[in-house]
């Protein structure tokens, strides 16, 4: 997909609105949770109000493609957390490490 002058496209593949810090999925999401791009303006105040506008209608024109592509990412994220939340010692284990380390046992 080729962005416009206001979109960039980061090394880790998420897009950003040039000079910000601020992703084009959070404009989408509050877009497609019914904010009027006045209401995006009071969440993202660096914002211009121009600028929101052609981010949606960038979003409108691209909706599919964007949409698809935000959903893989999110399917990513659930199997990072999965993997984390499967992956991580319990308390026991995590007090036998330390006390190997230190060479004391911990209550």
């Amino acid at each position: 997909m080729q962005l416009p002058e206001f979109l960039i496209q980061q090394p880790s593949g998420s897009v950003r609105l040039t000079g910000h810090r601020i992703a084009l999925e959070h404009l989408v999401y509050f877009y497609n949770q019914g904010y009027a791009p006045e209401m995006i303006l009071g969440q993202f105040p660096s914002l211009s109000l121009a600028l929101i506008h052609k981010v949606i209608a960038y979003y409108l024109e691209h909706q599919a493609e964007i949409d698809s592509d935000m959903s893989a990412r999110e399917t990513d994220i659930s199997k990072q957390r999965a993997t984390a939340m499967t992956t991580s010692p319990d308390l026991a284990e995590l007090r036998r490490r330390v006390s190997q380390l230190s060479g004391s046992v911990l209550p």
